[in-house]
């Protein structure tokens, strides 16, 4: 009889009988994006990615989708496909690993370009 806690094997989790599985792209990829964009537009993010919004989530990723085949329009354009392709992977399950690496890529290209930024602005302040 054992006392005590449960042995745990290495990269378990106690009360979980498996190994621990690798972090899902597209969940790495929105928390990353929650802390990218401004304050007033995480809620909208976090919602996003909540299984509440599903309903909402797949009609308005074909929607972007579609609206994206108007890119020539002024105010419509081929940003659109990207976000309707993120709307969609999370409830599809074959897109989620390339949607959240190329989200990660794009955050990741951001994030540089963000950083040039800052540093060229700073050096400019400095004169």
């Amino acid at each position: 009889m054992l006392v005590g806690p449960m042995p745990t094997a290495p990269g378990c989790q106690p009360g979980y009988d498996g190994p621990m599985r690798k972090r899902d792209p597209l969940d790495e990829a929105m928390e990353r994006l929650e802390k990218a964009v401004p304050r007033r537009l995480r809620p909208a993010v976090q919602w996003m990615h909540s299984p509440r919004s599903r309903p909402v989530r797949i009609p308005l990723g074909v929607v972007c989708i579609v609206a994206s085949f108007f890119w020539f329009l002024p105010i419509v354009g081929m940003e659109l496909f990207p976000i309707g392709l993120l709307l969609i992977a999370h409830d599809v399950p074959f897109l989620r690993r390339p949607a959240g690496r190329l989200t990660l890529w794009l955050l990741g290209h951001f994030e540089r370009l963000q950083q040039a930024w800052h540093r060229h602005w700073a050096t400019r302040a400095d004169r």
